[in-house]
């Protein structure tokens, strides 16, 4: 069964590992819109597609999955998670698992504000947030919110024009220059970050790992720590299955004074999922049984503690003449 990675740029220790759990099972085709993404030339074969916004980007999946028997497709970026929700039906009538939660989910993790009133009426803690600069005055005034505030787009990723505001008079400039923009309570506590897998098939929690931020980088995970919290694995146990989501998930938490706040929910792998396959946690593996048909058993916190990742650079070097047409769909 071959297996097709979507949009999967720099991930190339992640396609590393689906290379070694799919061994003698099927290929890891990979796609990106870009020729110099290094992932292309780890995988089994690489393809550059157009990019997701374009309107033959469809067709070219759909190319690649009757080329390369595709079993199985799921996407490594967050913008790209929505229109997989979109075409899931279309998709499958190609005989290939779209792994992607349903639409609504998808949509709630996507948007900041959509999923800040989800966590509200989960009675989960989390940052006060804003859609609008009046709303947020109206309870400052009230000293209901105080600076410094976090500022970021409501349906953004990477961290991209996220920043932290210590006044009014630049949050108001802010915010008059992008409409889209959220204000959020400043969250000050440890960061976590959880990697969650949801079996395909039982739909129930299969994986929960918790690793410690030590530092981050363009919005990713750059340092960790693994650790284990079995208070948290029960909110995040709870949290998933209420929202209905499935596969690999990414939470973002703070613990402040021994209380969790939910941050960002991504419903695909993270950034800093690495450290949860050395240490265990071994997602491609629990894919790769829901595609041929088992189940996985819970394996909640089954894994090594107190192990540090240090993420690193590696270099990939190609001639001009090893750009070439394998790459390329016609």
């Amino acid at each position: 069964m071959n297996i097709l990675l979507t949009s999967a740029g720099r991930r190339t220790k992640l396609i590393e590992y689906f290379l070694a759990e799919f061994k003698g099972l099927g290929k890891v085709i990979v796609t990106d819109c870009d020729p110099l993404a290094p992932a292309l030339y780890i995988a089994d074969k690489g393809y550059i597609v157009p990019r997701i916004d374009d309107e033959s980007y469809l067709d070219a999946l759909k190319k690649i999955i009757k080329k390369e028997g595709i079993g199985a497709v799921l996407s490594l970026i967050d913008p790209e998670l929505s229109l997989l929700s979109q075409w899931k039906s279309e998709l499958e009538k190609l005989d290939v698992k779209v792994i992607v939660s349903d639409k609504e989910a998808v949509l709630t993790c996507f948007d900041k504000f959509r999923m800040f009133e989800f966590l509200k009426k989960c009675g989960l803690k989390c940052a006060e947030t804003y859609i609008d600069i009046e709303s947020f005055k109206a309870d400052y005034r009230l000293n209901k919110i105080k600076f410094p505030v976090f500022v970021k787009p409501r349906k953004g990723s990477a961290s991209i024009d996220a920043k932290v505001i210590d006044n009014i008079e630049e949050l108001s400039l802010v915010m008059k220059r992008n409409q889209d923009m959220l204000i959020q309570e400043f969250l000050d506590g440890k960061e976590l970050g959880v990697d969650v897998y949801v079996d395909l098939i039982s739909k129930k929690v299969t994986s929960v790992f918790i690793k410690e931020k030590l530092r981050m980088r363009s919005g990713e995970t750059d340092k960790a720590l693994s650790i284990a919290d079995n208070e948290l694995f029960n909110i995040i146990e709870d949290l998933v299955t209420n929202l209905k989501l499935v596969g690999p998930i990414d939470i973002d938490v703070f613990k402040i004074r021994d209380e969790y706040y939910i941050s960002e929910i991504n419903p695909r792998f993270g950034g800093g999922y690495l450290l949860a396959y050395e240490c265990g946690a071994n997602f491609p593996f629990y894919i790769k049984n829901n595609l041929i048909g088992l189940e996985n058993s819970e394996n909640i916190g089954n894994y090594r503690e107190n192990i540090y990742m240090m993420k690193h650079d590696v270099v990939t070097v190609k001639s001009n003449s090893e750009l070439n047409t394998n790459c390329i769909l016609e």
